[in-house]
């Protein structure tokens, strides 16, 4: 049976989130619903990431087998016609080996979160930034964020209900950065624990804020207590942003246990 790997973007705000659930509409029914009108099969889509109800993806991975080969091209013109008026779009297909897997195969995931810090709220951009009307110390962010690079227990960001079989992750980079009344965080790891961005958000927020020093943040990581985290940021102002992937032939290190966000 062929494989194809196909690359997404989609508005979160309708969906449930990623996986599929029963008496609601998420990413992954909606994409397996237009295989089941182009093919007349069903099929199964696995993402590279499940991502909680309201986050957006501007370069999601997924992959599925069908019984017989399509041309590439016509099963990406095929599933954005069948899905609309749903905001997800198919952006690139291809086909793979039958050994690529989009969860298990990556190598790292990259996220980005939007703080719209001013007093004046969205007209354009309500659902897709997390609005705080107050002024945010994006230095201090910067530097607190610092503490959280590297491998550490994370436990302190970890949502109670994650799947994941440890609480060690490495985090690669964390990055704050101020574009005009946006702050702008940049998160990137072989995987992330269930609700990990959005707890390193929350936490941030009281930083950029000046309820916390940026040393409170490495304090709260080594307490390894979820009591210990801010408030967990809304969903809206996040974004898988890519997948990276290993060129083909290369070694890949599966993280069997990672939990998305």
């Amino acid at each position: 049976m062929p494989r194809y790997r196909i690359t997404i973007e989609y508005d979160g705000t309708p969906f449930c989130g990623w996986q599929r659930q029963p008496d609601a509409a998420s990413v992954q029914s909606t994409l397996e619903d237009a295989l089941g009108r182009l093919t007349g099969a069903n099929v199964s889509v696995r993402g590279a990431g499940r991502t909680d109800a309201g986050v957006h993806a501007l370069g999601q991975v997924a992959h599925f087998d069908l019984e017989k080969v399509w041309e590439p091209f016509k099963v990406r013109e095929a599933l954005n016609y069948h899905m609309r008026p749903a905001p997800v779009s198919v952006l690139d297909c291809e086909e793979v080996s039958d050994d690529f897997d989009a969860r298990f195969s990556a190598r790292a995931r990259h996220y980005r979160f939007r703080i719209l810090s001013r007093r004046a709220p969205p007209a354009l951009d309500r659902n897709r930034v997390w609005w705080l009307p107050m002024a945010l110390d994006a230095r201090a962010m910067h530097e607190a964020a610092q503490y959280l690079v590297g491998r550490h227990d994370f436990t302190t960001f970890r949502a109670a209900q994650c799947q994941a079989k440890s609480p060690m992750k490495t985090l690669d980079r964390l990055d704050v950065s101020r574009w005009g009344d946006e702050i702008v965080i940049e998160a990137s790891a072989r995987s992330f624990l269930h609700n990990q961005v959005r707890s390193m958000v929350g936490s941030l927020k009281l930083v950029g804020e000046g309820k916390w020093r940026p040393r409170n943040l490495d304090d709260a990581l080594k307490a390894c207590d979820r009591a210990q985290c801010g408030p967990v940021s809304p969903p809206g102002g996040l974004y898988l942003v890519r997948v990276d992937y290993a060129e083909r032939g290369a070694e890949l290190m599966a993280e069997p246990d990672a939990d998305e966000e």
